[in-house]
């Protein structure tokens, strides 16, 4: 088959589209260094020719409210009119496990229409959505440190290996679309603290957490258990936090 990976030279793209290609897919990675922007369209037309999947990657460069929005929006519409105009018989896109839970947060709204865009397009589709990423444990300890206290909020987790997210989207993109949506979790649920308890005292890092009853992510308040999957269908991954940690590439 012939499958376009937008956002394809990423830290998921490029995973999925070495997966696909192993298989003995014809696989285009995509993305403005490419020469295929969804934003302006450049490119678009000519890479969805003869195309049988697209899988839709790509992120925005901003997470400002209004700047996160649009580009969900132009990209969405760009990418799915595409698609139509050349006869696509899948759309895949990586969404967010209980998005619809966050809506208080301007990247979980932009993220809710451009599923919305899916929906309504007749393209048939499959949306998978993830929990949040083992790859992003440094990213979230970072965003909340203050001096050398990470203060963490007390939800639930269940943070998946970025290799598992691409082997889940691979093998979904070369199934016949759901028309709905698949949830992807890693194997362990913990509180968000412990995980970056560990994290911390696995890399000798010296910070300590302080654990506050808020639920809260990235600075919005959310449910305690936005983050987790609520108990419908769920695909697990099976790279642990211990198996990830030990192929992460070592600190100079």
């Amino acid at each position: 088959m012939k499958i376009v990976v937008i956002g394809g030279t990423g830290l998921i793209g490029s995973k999925v589209v070495a997966n696909l290609r192993q298989l003995g897919h014809d696989v285009i990675a995509a993305s403005p260094a490419t020469g295929i922007n969804t934003i302006t369209g450049e490119g678009l037309a000519e890479a969805m020719n003869n195309t049988d999947v697209v899988i839709d990657l790509a992120n925005s460069p901003s997470f400002e409210d209004k700047a996160v929005m649009e580009f969900f929006e132009t990209a969405g519409r760009n990418l799915l009119a595409a698609e139509i105009k050349a006869g696509v018989k899948h759309h895949l896109a990586l969404s967010i496990v209980g998005v619809d839970l966050m809506q208080n947060l301007g990247y979980m709204r932009a993220k809710m229409v451009q599923e919305d865009l899916i929906k309504r397009s007749g393209v048939p589709y499959t949306i998978v959505r993830s929990t949040q990423f083992l790859d992003f444990l440094p990213g979230i300890a970072n965003q909340a440190t203050d001096g050398n206290v990470v203060h963490i909020s007390d939800v639930q987790f269940q943070p998946i290996a970025a290799d598992n997210v691409a082997a889940f989207v691979s093998e979904a993109a070369v199934t016949a679309p759901d028309n709905g949506i698949i949830e992807i979790a890693g194997p362990e649920r913990l509180s968000m603290p412990e995980f970056i308890i560990r994290y911390l005292q696995d890399t000798n890092d010296p910070r300590k957490v302080v654990v506050n009853s808020h639920s809260q992510y990235y600075g919005g308040e959310i449910p305690n258990n936005a983050l987790v999957p609520l108990g419908g269908p769920v695909k697990l991954g099976v790279i642990s936090y211990e198996k990830w940690l030990h192929n992460q590439p070592q600190k100079a």
